[in-house]
């Protein structure tokens, strides 16, 4: 019986060690929740205002670029997928993952050719482990990105999009379109996996819908059709395309980075949430089974000093 109430409070002694760990990791994902969800709503709108500007850019048949115009032929998709570099955050990289790969099935069943690039350790480790070649990878910063660190990716995705996909190898054939996969931050207890189409630059669902909504007040009131805006170029539309398209596609990633370290933090909160929870309950069920140890020790004990009792009575009454 003691061998079994040591090993009982020895159980205790790990799960209050583990149960400090996870709390102090559910409170440090929390103080960064707020900072990192204040950083999401500073960059959404520059995002969304600079995809509504060029997606309207797009719609002019006078005006050709690869990041603005779809592909005739297109061959080669690129998927840049974003997870975390560290574990215990539940679901969240698996789920990011998953979306990942359901694009790419459903590219590979469009007859064009998946071209995988992530950001994240655990990204990385998921396609090594299955032997999935890799474009590019970067990490180190999932969790607290910065804008110089979406430069990296920029850089590499910009010149595979120039490139297209004409390439007569692989190490010349670039991308025609790119997505990217992240997590977005939806609430502190909703964070949903995402696939956004970056290039060709496209509206979203949700501006598409408020882009609808404005035409229909336009056309309610007395206009037959809403016509776009009119743009004036300083300099040549092509040499500012050259410069602002680079400087859109490294938007939409850092914005994804973003949403995404949200995400990250949320879910590592809730995760720690549970791990200390469920080190609480064990340290009840621990602590019964120590106190059922611990009363049957001493009943066992209060049994041996009675039958001894007993014994030296009945051999002092022999006498």
């Amino acid at each position: 019986m003691g061998a079994q109430l040591r090993i009982y409070r020895r159980q205790i002694k790990s799960v209050q060690s583990t149960q400090k760990i996870t709390k102090a990791m559910e409170l440090i994902a929390a103080s960064r929740i707020v900072k990192a969800q204040n950083r999401v709503n500073q960059a959404r709108p520059y995002a969304d205002e600079l995809t509504r500007a060029l997606a309207a850019l797009g719609k002019d048949s006078s005006l050709k670029h690869p990041l603005l115009t779809s592909a005739e032929n297109a061959r080669r998709t690129g998927i840049l997928l974003v997870t975390s570099d560290r574990g215990l955050a539940g679901g969240y990289s698996a789920n990011a993952i998953k979306k990942a790969n359901e694009l790419a099935a459903s590219v590979r069943a469009e007859g064009k050719e998946p071209v995988i690039y992530v950001i994240g350790r655990k990204g990385v480790a998921y396609y090594r482990f299955r032997q999935i070649r890799l474009a590019a990878s970067w990490t180190g910063f999932s969790e607290q990105p910065t804008f110089l660190d979406a430069r990296g990716a920029t850089e590499a995705l910009v010149s595979a999009l120039l490139a297209t996909s004409g390439g007569e190898s692989d190490s010349q054939a670039g991308i025609d379109e790119l997505y990217v996969v992240y997590t977005r931050f939806e609430s502190m207890v909703t964070q949903t996996p995402t696939a956004g189409l970056v290039a060709p630059v496209q509206l979203s669902d949700a501006e598409q819908a408020v882009q609808d909504e404005r035409d229909a007040e336009a056309a309610s009131s007395g206009s037959s059709s809403s016509p776009g805006p009119a743009y004036e170029f300083e300099p040549e539309p092509e040499e500012l395309l050259t410069a602002l398209l680079p400087r859109y596609v490294r938007a939409r990633i850092f914005s994804a980075l973003l949403e995404s370290a949200a995400s990250e933090s949320a879910a590592r909160r809730r995760a720690m949430k549970s791990a200390s929870d469920n080190a609480s309950d064990l340290i009840k069920v621990y602590t019964r089974l120590a106190n059922q140890a611990r009363q049957a020790e001493i009943t066992q004990e209060i049994s041996e000093i009675v039958g001894g009792a007993d014994a030296l009575a009945a051999a002092g009454s022999d006498y």
